[in-house]
């Protein structure tokens, strides 16, 4: 096992390489002066403020000395300083990243929790009452949009029903049922749409094992059903679907950054949100990093998840 993680990092080793020239060509891609569209006109007429930009971002060097410097201060954890508020944007990522942590966990379990017995549930019973209500629902939750669902639980839970607060964030460690409360609808809003692709992938998936010859032995032998689709059928036709959980992951945080805006939740996504409108782009260069890095952290625990659920991967 040890082996094949290695060989995985090693492979994430490019890829990172790769979305560090992305996210270090924002400021480059923007129009004329960098330091210009990130002053504005108005505070560009400071020339000793103009200048000290242009110094920090280091406009006046050759593009690849610019991204090796910035690079290795990204390896060594500094990020660099937010052109806003003038902190460290180290500090700003590590104060908004867990309300993204804590949300796209739990959109994770809430995605989990729907699709995993609605997909067995469609795979035993193929083309029944059960299987098109799931699909029906897999449908509505890959269509409707992120923004569309999170404004309509605002809508009917929070001003129509009153049941729940529409917006804001707590710290867990000062009110945990506060937290819950003010985390349910976008957790919901967050994982409607990954369980319902992962409620198909466990349905066709499953569908393909119990057409097995060792399921037919197993049902052979006497087993009851269910002994046969969770002990024998279920752990085989996970793996496809733990890649598409890990492929996901990137999703997950794509909509998070739609959600936290929507809920006012103070996490990484409305961080580069708030960054992109004050136009503070070395903020937006490390919250672009930080979660390409935690997207392929993601991948790699989910390829030794199914190396682990099936040997012959990591031996093959």
């Amino acid at each position: 096992m040890g082996k094949f993680i290695i060989r995985r990092m090693i492979i994430m080793v490019p890829v990172l390489l790769l979305v560090s020239m992305i996210a270090f060509s924002i400021i480059l891609l923007l129009p004329g002066d960098p330091a210009l569209a990130i002053l504005g006109e108005e505070l560009a007429r400071d020339k000793q403020l103009y200048q000290a930009l242009r110094d920090e971002l280091g406009l006046d060097r050759p593009i690849p000395v610019q991204y090796a410097d910035w690079l290795f201060k990204a390896l060594r954890g500094n990020l660099g300083i937010s052109v806003r508020n003038r902190q460290p944007i180290v500090e700003a990522i590590a104060q908004h990243l867990p309300p993204t942590l804590e949300l796209s966990f739990i959109g994770m379990i809430i995605a989990l929790i729907i699709a995993v017995p609605v997909g067995i549930i469609s795979a035993v019973r193929p083309n029944s009452i059960e299987d098109m209500v799931g699909t029906i629902i897999a449908m509505v939750g890959v269509a409707v949009p992120h923004f569309w669902l999170g404004i309509l639980f605002i809508y009917a839970f929070a001003v129509y029903w009153r049941l729940l607060p529409p917006s804001g964030y707590v710290n867990p460690m000062d009110d945990l049922g506060t937290n819950l409360k003010l985390m349910v609808m976008p957790a919901f809003t967050l994982g409607l749409g990954l369980g319902a692709v992962v409620m198909r992938q466990i349905r066709s998936s499953l569908i393909e094992v119990m057409q097995q010859e060792y399921i037919t032995t197993a049902r052979a032998k006497g087993l009851r059903e269910n002994v046969v689709v969770t002990g024998h059928a279920l752990k085989n036709a996970l793996i496809p679907v733990v890649t598409v959980i890990g492929l996901q992951v990137g999703r997950l945080f794509g909509g998070a950054v739609v959600t936290e805006t929507i809920f006012s939740i103070p996490g990484a996504g409305r961080l580069a949100v708030d960054s992109i409108y004050f136009r503070d782009f070395p903020v937006v260069q490390a919250v672009i990093l930080v979660m390409a890095v935690a997207v392929l952290i993601c991948n790699l625990a989910a390829d030794v998840l199914y190396a682990y659920i099936d040997p012959r991967i990591r031996f093959g």
